[in-house]
């Protein structure tokens, strides 16, 4: 049964990449210039995929990429910057793409990660954080705002659960509801897919960033 299933996986998957390369021979590459880098490369593709959404028959996607390098310990003023200049580019020429071909509005792009870093060092520099900062972009989104309140950056503060670690202001939840409220998952669906979202006062569980 398994030799079945892992068969028939891989023979869709190999139908699937046949699909995909075609749609995309009829579709222009993205005129956009993206970065030589690992982020750029990823957005890049998945422009020329959105690009396809027709041929393909694709109404929604939904696609991940990544971005590693952010544990950065005692080369954090040396690593960080270099990470958000990267980063900086790289979404700068996916916005660019998706404005040039029509689909800026239709497009939101949003980051996340698993953990931050702490405001104090643990011998070898800064160590696994929780609270940490996110963007949210594209032609739907009520941009050029900071939605939450910034943390107070004191060790020992209101805000330092210990260890130079910050609580988060907004939870997974109420981020992960507004994103989905836009994607189109209805009122009724929301609670069983954020289970913790209605321990949040009903204005608090759409975060408002969408236009």
């Amino acid at each position: 049964v398994f030799e079945r299933s892992y068969g028939n996986m891989m023979q869709r998957s190999l139908s699937l990449s046949d699909e995909i390369g075609v749609a995309l021979t009829n579709v222009p590459a993205p005129t956009t210039e993206f970065q030589d880098d690992s982020l750029s490369a990823q957005l890049k593709a998945v422009s020329h995929l959105i690009a396809a959404r027709n041929d393909l028959g694709m109404n929604r996607q939904i696609f991940f990429v990544g971005l590693g390098g952010f544990d950065t310990h005692k080369q954090q003023l040396n690593s960080h910057p270099e990470l958000m200049a990267e980063l900086d580019a790289s979404l700068s020429s996916f916005q660019q793409e998706m404005e040039a071909i029509g689909c800026a509005d239709s497009v939101t792009t949003f980051t996340a990660s698993d953990f931050g870093r702490t405001l104090v060092s643990n011998g070898d520099g800064s160590d696994h954080g929780w609270g940490s900062h996110q963007i949210v972009m594209g032609g739907a989104v009520n941009g050029g705002n900071i939605v939450g309140d910034m943390p107070a950056l004191v060790v020992g503060g209101p805000d330092d659960v210990g260890q130079g670690r910050l609580i988060p202001k907004i939870s997974v939840d109420q981020y992960g509801a507004t994103l989905a409220r836009w994607f189109g998952v209805s009122q009724s669906d929301l609670g069983s897919i954020f289970p913790n979202l209605f321990e949040f006062d009903e204005d608090k569980r759409d975060l408002g960033f969408f236009a």
